[in-house]
Formats: structure tokens, sequence, C-alpha cells
């Protein structure tokens, strides 16, 4: 009994000295919420302006409703997926990650075919629109960046002697990435 007392004062003393203690692991996981909190405000951004480009378009030309109907349908699939910053699993992230990539592949299939009409091209709303939506899309790169090596910094203290001990004691999991999307390695094909 004397024995794992001592063992326990000599944790409690490790524990206190190290700079990995229960009150780290707080912080970097508030830290991780923190983040996850900007890269949702992020895609947030890009899923209202999605509403005023496709007005838009749709004033300035006879454009296809099978694009318009796949970019109004990908963001409300986009907007639908909700994870809280406690549940950060890797398939939580991979759920939400891919409903965001059907919207990006639907905004892309939508300003890949405004090509066909120069006259929205030329519409001042849809060039403000336009580059308000690339500005989002680097904001949400810059986030999702900021968002990994946060986790990043929080899955090494969990991970990591002697702090995964107290990691372990108060339930502090690995948190999940952002990855590349499927086939993101291949460069895009551009015809002309």
């Amino acid at each position: 009994m004397k024995k794992l007392f001592f063992y326990l004062i000599g944790f409690v003393i490790l524990a206190s000295q190290s700079s990995c203690g229960y009150n780290t692991l707080v912080e970097k996981d508030e830290t991780v919420e923190a983040q996850w909190a900007n890269v949702q405000n992020s895609y947030q951004r890009r899923a209202d302006l999605v509403p005023n480009l496709v007005n838009t378009v749709k004033g300035a030309a006879d454009f296809e409703r099978g694009t318009l109907t796949d970019v109004i349908e990908a963001r409300a699939k986009a907007t639908s997926v909700n994870i809280s910053p406690d549940n950060l699993t890797p398939e939580n992230i991979e759920r939400f990650q891919q409903a965001q990539g059907e919207l990006s592949g639907a905004l892309s299939r939508l300003l890949v075919s405004v090509e066909r009409y120069p006259e929205l091209r030329a519409n001042q709303n849809f060039l403000e629109l336009q580059a308000q939506l690339e500005g989002t899309e680097n904001r949400i790169s810059v986030e999702r960046r900021k968002f990994n090596e946060a986790v990043q910094d929080y899955n090494t203290t969990v991970r990591s002697f002697p702090s995964n001990l107290m990691a372990g004691m108060f339930g502090f999991e690995r948190k999940g990435h952002f990855e590349a999307d499927p086939g993101a390695q291949q460069a895009p094909t551009v015809q002309f």
C-alpha cells in the first residue's frame, strides 16, 4: 500500500512538472475546436455566396438548368452535414469533406459552363461573385491547413509520454485530419 502511495505521488509530481499536463491538453483541445469553427465559418461563407451566384447566373443567361440544380442540391447537402467539435473523428471529417467536395465539383462545373455565355462573363455582379468565391476557396484552404496543424499538435501531445497517461485518464482522444480529395494528386486536364 505504501509503495502504491509513492507511485501515485511520483506520478502526480511527474505530471505536474511535465509541460503536457491536463491544462495543456485542454488548451490544445480548445485550439482544435476553435480552428474547426474557423473551417466551418469558411465553408458557411461559401454556402452563403452560392444562392447569389446562382441568381446572378439565372438573371444573366438562359442557363442550363441541370448545372444550376446540381449546385443548389450540392449546397443543401453540404450545409446539412454538421459535425460537433467534440466528435472530430476521421470518419466524420471524411463525411463532411465529401459533402463539401460535391459542392466544390458543382461550382467548378458551373464556372466552366459559364465560358459559353460571354454576356455573363462580362456581368459585373458575376465577376464580383466569382472573385468572392475564389477568395473563399483560398480561405477554406488556409483554415483547413491551420486546422490540420492544430490537430497534429494536439495528437502529438495526446500520444507523447507522459501526457498520454494524462490524456488516457481524462478521455482525450486523437482527432481526425482533413485529407486530400480522392484523385487530387492528378492534375486536371485543360482543353482549349
